[in-house]
């Protein structure tokens, strides 16, 4: 096997990109969508911003676990903090260009409706955490990792129970995904 194979069978290509957005209403009279999951190759759509999106899918896939949901925070984390977002692309580009693939029926995708605590953990870094004043009771409340991860629990039984229908569209004319030898 080459050391290009063994970059390239690192690379888990089911994978999933989570991002919370400025939030809009489908329909009159529904609920407000402010997150979405997208299969990691929308970012390979032409109508994404390139060669962001490409960089962002490279990162998104390599050394994931089949199926995992990778929240945009993670990859700022991975990113040291957002420091080197610079050097792989504009994610609020990207990401506003994936909202609008979504909402014109080019890709398939999970859009929902997050609270205000579950968006603001998604939005995070894994290890953060945010507080929240409970007036009632008058204490602050803090939530963290754990809460995170059953944020991301849930999303994860929704999109299970979707792609088990039937697999996620990452929408038509995809890019190559890029192809790092080291």
């Amino acid at each position: 096997m080459t050391h290009s194979q063994t970059n390239d069978s690192a690379r888990a290509t089911d994978t999933y990109l989570l991002f919370a957005h400025e939030a809009y209403y489908p329909d009159s009279g529904t609920q407000e969508i402010n997150t979405t999951v997208v299969a990691a190759a929308s970012l390979l759509h032409p109508q994404v911003r390139q060669p962001d999106g490409a960089r962002m899918h490279d990162r998104l896939t390599r050394g994931r676990q089949p199926g995992e949901i990778i929240p945009l925070s993670t990859l700022t984390h991975e990113l040291d903090g957002g420091a080197s977002w610079p050097s792989v692309g504009d994610w609020e580009t990207v990401t506003t260009d994936l909202v609008q693939l979504v909402r014109t029926g080019e890709c398939d995708a999970l859009s929902l409706g997050l609270l205000e605590i579950g968006r603001a953990l998604v939005c995070v870094g894994p290890n953060s955490h945010v507080r929240a004043f409970d007036a009632p009771a008058g204490q602050v409340i803090s939530y963290g990792p754990q809460e995170r991860a059953a944020v991301l629990a849930e999303v994860d039984r929704f999109l299970t129970n979707l792609v088990a229908e039937r697999p996620f569209w990452p929408g038509d004319g995809l890019l190559p995904p890029l192809f790092r030898t080291a």
